[in-house]
Parts: C-alpha cells; sequence; structure tokens
C-alpha cells in the first residue's frame, strides 16, 4: 500500500478499542501497538513525521500494510497486545532476551542427593525450593551452599565412583570433603545435605546453632584440626545467610523495578523484596531503545517481564506512572488469581528503594559500556536526528562575537567523535567590515575556511561531516549558500537557542527544526559544542579588547611609536605601572627624549 492509501485506512477506523499489527512487505509483523481509540492512535503514524520520535519514522518508513482487531475494552487489548508480541517478536517492540520465568533450585531422590537449577516443578519424586529471582541468582545460592558445606560440585556419581579413583583437586584445596573416598562417608553428607536444606528453609540460626556445638565439641575433645574446619564452614554460612535489610514489614513481597536509559545500552533492574529484606536482583541489558518516552518504554519492560510468569509479588513499585496502569494491574491480578498492586511512590521510604533500583541499572549500563561505545552511539543517534548518511566524525562549529565595528572575530571550534580537538581550533578576525554585521561575517569565514580547504592548506585540511552555526534559521542559510557556492556538500544546521540561552533544538536551512531535548545525551554534546564556540569567539575578542585598552594611553605620545610601546609593556607589565614610573625608570627603558615625552604626558594636567 501506498503512504495515502494507508493514511486513509486509518482514517477509516473506528474510535474503539483494539489492537493493531504493523507489517512490511514480506509480511513479518514489525510492530503491535493497543489503543483506546483505533482511529485517533493508527492515524498518529502518518500524520506529519516531523513530530515522529526516530523510532516511529524508522517504523513507519516500512510499513507495507496494517491489520487491526476490534476488542470489547481497553484490557482486552492489552491482553492480546500482550499475546501478540510474544508470538511474533516484533523488531520495533522492545523484547527482554530471558522469557524462561523464576528458577528453583532441584534436589535430587537418590542415595546421594545432589542440587541443580530447574526451570519449573516437576512430578519427578525431587525436592524442589523457589522460585527465585533470576537464574544467575539462583546458580550462584547453589554454588554458595556447595562451598559453605563443602558439597562435591564434581561430575562423580555416587555411590558408583566411590573408590574407584582418587579424590579430584577439589577435596585437596578443602572445597569438598572427598565423598568418593568411601562409602563411610555416606552419613556425614546426609548431615551437610540436612544442613543445606535447612539453609534454604531460612532456618540459619538453627544451622549455626548445630555447628557451634559441635565446634566446640571438638575442640574439647582436642580435635582442633576438626574443630577449625568446623569454624571455616561456620564462617562460610554466616557469609551465606547475611542480606541487606533495608525495610521491614511494609515489603512482605514487593519488587522494586528500576530504568535507566544510556546512549548505547540501557538496563531495566527488578529488586525482589521478601520478608522486608532484599532477596536478589534481576536484571536486564538491552540496546538503548528509541522511544523518547520513558513510561512507555518501561510499560513495555513491565509487560515483558511479567506477563505469563506463574508466580507474582503482591506488589511492583514503579519509578513512573504508566499510561496503561489500570489495565495492567488487573490483568497481573487475573493471571495470578489474586490482587497484584502496581504502585508509584511520590515520597517516602518507597522512593528511596525506587532512587536505589534506578543507580543499580545506571551502575549496570556503566560496567557494560565503554566511552568508546558512548560515543559511537551517541554520534549515530545524532545522525539519524539529522537524517545523516552516516554518523558525523568531525562536526565543526562557528560564533560571531563584536561590539560594534572593530575587533569583529569569529571561532572555529572542532569536535572528533564527540570530544573537542583543540588543536583544530581556528579564530578570524574579520576584514574590511564597516560594522557588526553577523550574516556579512559569517559568510566572510565560511568562505575563507572553505577556500582554504580547497586550495590545500594543511590547516585547513579536514572536510567535516557536520557544520554547527550559532544562530538561527538565516544564519545556517548563509552557510548553506557559501557551501553551494563553492561546491561543497557538507550538511550544516544551525543552532536555535531557548529563553535561557541554551540550545534547545537544530534548525534545518529549510526551517526545519529538530527538537534535541528528548534525548538528553544529545542536548547535553550540543549545548556544550555551543557554549565551547562561544566561550572560544568571546575569549578571542577580549584578548584584542585588552591589547588595544593597553596601547591606546601611549598612542598619543611623541616619539612613542610601535616599538617602543611594546618596549615600555615588556618592562612595566600595565600602563599603571608605567604611569607611576619615575623619570629615572623610564628613562632604563627608554632613550632620554622618548622617556621625558613619556612622563610629562602622564605627569601634565
Amino acid at each position: 500500500m501506498t503512504f495515502d492509501e494507508l493514511k486513509e485506512k486509518a482514517h477509516s477506523l473506528p474510535l474503539k478499542p483494539g489492537v493493531y499489527i504493523m507489517q512490511d512487505a514480506k509480511n513479518t509483523v514489525i510492530y503491535v501497538g493497543k489503543a483506546k481509540a483505533l482511529k485517533n492512535r493508527v492515524s498518529q503514524y502518518f500524520q506529519d513525521s516531523a513530530a515522529h520520535t526516530e523510532k516511529t519514522r524508522a517504523m513507519v518508513s516500512q510499513i507495507d500494510h496494517f491489520d487491526v482487531i476490534i476488542a470489547d475494552s481497553e484490557f482486552e487489548a492489552l491482553v492480546l497486545e500482550c499475546a501478540l508480541i510474544k508470538r511474533h517478536q516484533p523488531r520495533y517492540n522492545i523484547l527482554l532476551k530471558d522469557d524462561k520465568g523464576y528458577p528453583y533450585i532441584r534436589l535430587s531422590n537418590e542415595a546421594y542427593p545432589r542440587f541443580s537449577l530447574a526451570s519449573k516443578v516437576a512430578e519427578d519424586g525431587a525436592r524442589y525450593f523457589g522460585p527465585y529471582a533470576s537464574r544467575k541468582n539462583t546458580q550462584a545460592i547453589i554454588d554458595a551452599l556447595c562451598t559453605a558445606l563443602r558439597l562435591p560440585s564434581c561430575r562423580k556419581k555416587f555411590p558408583r565412583d566411590i573408590g574407584k579413583e582418587r579424590p579430584c583437586l577439589n577435596f585437596h584445596m578443602n572445597k569438598c570433603d572427598g565423598y568418593c573416598r568411601g562409602d563411610e562417608l555416606k552419613s556425614a553428607h546426609d548431615q551437610a545435605i540436612a544442613q543445606a536444606v535447612s539453609l534454604l528453609e531460612g532456618r540459619f540460626k538453627e544451622v549455626q546453632a548445630d555447628l557451634t556445638a559441635e565446634m566446640e565439641q571438638a575442640a574439647e575433645e582436642l580435635r582442633f584440626e576438626h574443630a577449625a574446619e568446623l569454624r571455616d564452614r561456620l564462617r562460610a554460612i554466616e557469609l551465606l545467610s547475611k542480606r541487606q535489610k533495608v525495610v521491614a514489614g511494609s515489603l512482605a513481597d514487593t519488587d522494586v523495578t528500576g530504568y535507566y536509559r544510556g546512549t548505547a545500552k540501557s538496563c531495566f533492574v527488578v529488586l525482589h523484596y521478601m520478608e522486608g529484606e532484599l532477596a536478589a536482583k534481576d536484571f536486564e541489558l538491552f540496546e538503548t531503545p528509541m522511544e523518547e518516552d520513558p513510561a512507555a518504554a518501561l510499560s513495555a519492560l513491565i509487560r515483558a517481564y511479567y506477563v505469563g510468569r506463574d508466580r507474582l509479588p503482591k506488589q511492583i513499585l514503579l519509578p513512573w506512572e504508566l499510561p496503561d496502569q489500570v489495565p495492567l494491574t488487573r490483568m497481573l491480578s487475573e493471571q495470578i488469581g489474586r490482587r497484584v498492586e502496581l504502585v508509584s511512590p511520590q515520597r517516602g521510604a518507597k522512593t528511596d528503594l525506587i532512587r536505589l533500583a534506578n543507580e543499580n541499572a545506571r551502575e549496570e549500563v556503566a560496567r557494560a559500556t565503554t566511552r568508546e561505545e558512548r560515543q559511537n552511539k551517541l554520534l549515530e543517534v545524532l545522525g539519524k536526528m539529522l537524517s545523516l548518511t552516516q554518523p558525523p566524525r568531525r562536526m565543526e562549529s562557528y560564533d560571531i562575537s563584536n561590539t560594534g565595528a572593530s575587533d569583529i572575530v569569529a571561532s572555529m571550534v572542532v569536535y572528533v567523535d564527540g570530544r573537542p580537538k583543540k588543536s583544530d581550533y581556528r579564530r578570524f578576525k574579520l576584514k574590511n567590515m564597516t560594522g557588526p554585521d553577523d550574516y556579512a561575517s559569517m559568510e566572510q569565514v565560511l568562505t575563507r575556511r572553505f577556500r582554504r580547504y580547497l586550495d590545500g592548506d594543511e590547516k585547513f585540511s579536514d572536510k567535516p561531516d557536520l557544520l554547527l552555526i550559532d544562530g538561527g534559521q538565516e544564519h545556517v542559510k548563509v552557510a548553506a549558500r557559501v557551501l553551494e557556492t563553492l561546491n561543497l556538500s557538507i550538511p550544516a544546521f544551525g543552532m536555535v537557542k531557548d529563553d535561557r540561552h541554551r540550545t534547545r533544538a537544530l534548525v534545518h536551512p529549510d526551517g526545519r527544526e529538530i527538537g534535541i531535548q528528548a534525548i538528553p545525551a544529545v542536548f547535553a554534546l550540543v549545548g556544550q559544542i555551543q557554549e565551547e564556540t562561544h566561550r572560544f569567539a568571546i575569549e578571542y575578542h577580549r584578548q584584542l579588547q585588552a591589547g588595544h585598552m593597553r596601547a591606546s594611553a601611549l598612542d598619543d605620545i611623541p616619539g612613542v611609536g610601535e616599538k617602543r610601546r611594546s618596549q615600555l609593556l615588556r618592562q612595566f607589565k600595565s600602563i599603571k605601572a608605567i604611569r607611576a614610573a619615575s623619570l629615572e625608570d623610564l628613562q632604563k627603558a627608554l632613550p632620554k627624549n622618548a622617556a621625558q615625552a613619556v612622563y610629562q604626558h602622564f605627569h601634565t594636567k
């Protein structure tokens, strides 16, 4: 279907709730969404693209046709949307990698039981503990139990392999009690398994008391080596039992969610609280989605994480209100057969937990992303926003500074791979200007810069990928005209400021504005470039003004030319010092006649 046909179909949709399914030319589902009113929501995709996010523009460009399914309510539309997303895995919906649900710890039913990780409970005679927060955390619990109680973690199977080989390295490293040495150790193995079960059931104090009594008895019987082994095991169990207490009572069964949007990667975090204690942390790193609305992104993540699970907490704390929070609450509650609350706390201890979850998400992104990755992703996003064919590796920014007809200057600031390259900064002093004229000044500066590039001047030999002009549409139109005259194809944009003198948008020569405030990293980079360009221009302008002020007080002295003025300033450092100098001091720097002229200039009323 053509764009106009898609637009016409969207306008013909009913004002009813439902689900829309966007497909490309190969009939692949690329996006699934829900709506309270299908006509209003779907029509928005085929309006002016300038108001769309980058993700939406990319998705709309690939739509060949779409289907809709009418629902009786927004709630039914939400349920259907979740089912279709899980079925089709559309590329423009936010998807999480791990959709395996909560894992369990399995204790096998055999002579020498073993602990292992299981995805679900099975009717196989084994004993199951859990469910736990994530597979990573569950495996960590198993490893900690085996280490603390020195249970076997090798591949030997008992009693089949007892006595067949020498004990493995774990025994010699005191990580295992070497149950492969003989069947007489089975009672010790059974005791260690019983202690592990007690620990999994939360009876830490009971296990600590038993081990403490056994250790003290071994010491009384002068079995110090065995007492030392029990002491080490006791310490390991004490470390295993330590959990971070944060809030008691009110967090009996609560998940705290956090979200951080990075430049290259983003992270979704879930902190699981049980009986007032932080029991586990689960997180998912993924490529930063192009959604500009964090609430919409969080809603998609909550649905991808919780829908379809057979265990849900009583309460889920959210950093923000979700656009579909009411129907999502109903869907999760019906899924589990009891009330599940979605809460966005505004104050108190729970907001501290939200901050903790968000900080965890930020730290995970920081660890997983290198500076180079962040810069590359940032430039890629900027390039897509400006519809460039490639990320702008080299950016040049220009600004004009003046206080009248004299000392009109311009600055050229260079950023390479998102970082300032000060060795390539350049300054221009405007020539033949009869008065302040920003447009004429910009035209002269850019003409001089790119003529020197075309002439092969090594100081201007690098061609930029993007020009950023300090000013609005008229300023950037001047830049476009200069480039066209010189037959150069370089994208140029003006940096438009808000009332607080911050760059709020980039403007194309044809007047189209591209907002940058919705993506903080891009907003920060462009703002930094604008401030650096302005600073560099002002600094040069002040240097020239200071030079004129120093020279002006000496200009009208007979017999004192430029060379002698320089000698005076070199000797006395300032006009104030020259004014206060005695005739004898001046004669040390200048000939007698010149020194006399300077002295009389400052001391004759």
